[in-house]
């Protein structure tokens, strides 16, 4: 039990809790979240081929108009995840979320690329911004032996979205026009008012504001097997003291390098994924596909990276996640390679399948990967950057693919460029040191001090 009085490490309690309510309505959100923000990214996709009908433009202008988005999501993912760290989480999601549903819903109302574009820019400030926000969160209250799991989870959310815009962009486009496939996603601004009632505030923040009161309420919350005596004190390791330089701390510690590296990972990640979300639609029709069976093949993908993400949120809680990472590279690059290759239309879903486990269930555990990597006062900016930096390649995707595709190349070149990101994204995680990682050293200092979980709101010391 707490003596009054004693200082208790807020975070190792969430480390340590048993996952409960509290623990189920945060992941509630943040999946619900990623739902929205995973059919407000690939709604585009999905409307693509109808809008350069449409509008009269060529694949590399559809390109760029796919791209404009995507710039957005850099500056919001290093601008307002970083400013998450500042002004708290809860208030930033808000932001986020009015910022993609109000502007994806604009969008439906444009006539010409640059009205069109300048709404996807706008709107894509919150679709970035929104994802390492909500990283931060799941990992920040989730107990450690399931943090990878949960967080993957999360990102499953991003994929249900995908499937909701291939369910329903057929029958919109078709009797409503592809405008409407928009104006639907401006419904989520009415959610709001919950978000900031129902999400709770970061640890870290409230550790920096001092607020004993909501940290105990919390800590009632993540544990409610240890009774709070009075008087006790909410503290966080030394790395929550950071808040001055924040960014600069993603570069301590011996960590400048493995950063560096977790950028690369992310711009080869994203460019898989965006290159697959802007085009897969349109290669498939180019391959002699109807709109309808084009956008199964997104379905089928997006399952794939469910899958994909779930199933390597479990191995990563069993296996060192670093060199589950890597070998999710190296399949996306190989699934893609097959998928150049493949002809039969039943192989060539299960190719598809594959693909969507190995290329955007990799970027999902990516994030994951990341929000393990850095200490909690600062991971909502370490996520952040490294989903920012990351967006350069998925930014380059659709203008580069949409210059392929202009080519009239064969579509099997178009798949090879896309696979040649995945053998440099398994490079570039394999030179992280995994030693500096936040999670690694928490699990050292644990050990040093003889504890390694609670009992029954006890400490367990460590077996001799």
């Amino acid at each position: 039990m707490q003596q009054a009085g004693k200082q208790v490490d807020i975070h190792a309690l969430a480390g340590q809790s048993r996952f409960n309510g509290f623990h189920g309505l945060v992941l509630w959100w943040c999946v619900l979240i990623l739902v929205i923000d995973g059919y407000d990214l690939a709604v585009v996709g999905a409307a693509l081929p109808s809008i350069m009908k449409d509008m009269g433009v060529d694949a590399t202008s559809a390109g760029v108009m796919a791209g404009s988005a995507l710039f957005g999501t850099m500056l919001g993912a290093i601008f307002l995840g970083t400013l998450a760290d500042r002004i708290g989480r809860p208030r930033m999601i808000a932001v986020c979320v009015a910022l993609f549903s109000v502007f994806t819903a604009l969008t439906g109302l444009a006539t010409e690329p640059i009205g069109f574009s300048v709404a996807r820019f706008i709107a894509g400030l919150g679709i970035g911004g929104v994802l390492p926000i909500v990283t931060a969160q799941m990992g920040e209250f989730a107990p450690a032996k399931l943090r990878t799991r949960l967080v993957t989870m999360v990102f499953a959310g991003y994929s249900v979205g995908g499937i909701l815009v291939a369910l329903t962009a057929k029958q919109l486009i078709e009797s409503h026009g592809w405008q409407w496939v928009f104006y639907v996603a401006g419904l989520p601004v009415l959610l709001i008012p919950l978000i900031l009632k129902t999400m709770p505030e970061s640890l870290s923040f409230l550790l920096k504001k001092g607020d004993q009161r909501q940290l105990g309420e919390i800590a009632a919350k993540l544990a409610p097997e240890q009774p709070n005596a009075a008087g006790t004190v909410y503290v966080g390791a030394s790395s929550d003291r950071l808040h001055d330089a924040p960014v600069r701390t993603l570069f301590d510690a011996g960590r400048a390098f493995s950063t560096v590296m977790i950028w690369v990972a992310f711009m080869t990640g994203l460019f898989m994924v965006y290159a697959l979300n802007s085009w897969l639609t349109k290669l498939m029709a180019m391959a002699g596909y109807s709109l309808g069976s084009a956008l199964n093949f997104v379905i089928v993908f997006n399952v794939g990276a469910i899958v994909g993400a779930i199933g390597g949120g479990l191995l990563s809680d069993k296996f060192n996640i670093k060199h589950v990472l890597v070998a999710f590279y190296v399949v996306g690059a190989a699934s893609l390679a097959a998928l150049a290759y493949t002809k039969s239309t039943e192989l060539l879903f299960v190719a598809v399948f594959v693909v969507g486990a190995s290329t955007l269930g990799t970027q999902l555990l990516a994030y994951a990967y990341a929000g393990d990597f850095y200490p909690p006062a600062v991971r909502s900016t370490g996520v952040g950057f490294a989903s920012g930096v990351g967006r350069i390649g998925a930014i380059a995707a659709p203008i580069l693919i949409g210059w392929l595709v202009s080519l009239s190349l064969p579509i099997e070149q178009n798949f090879m460029a896309i696979a040649l990101a995945g053998v440099i994204g398994a490079a570039a995680v394999s030179f992280v040191n995994q030693s500096r990682a936040a999670s690694t050293q928490a699990k050292a200092a644990r050990a040093a001090t003889g504890e390694v979980g609670r009992v029954g709101g006890a400490i367990r010391p460590a077996s001799k």
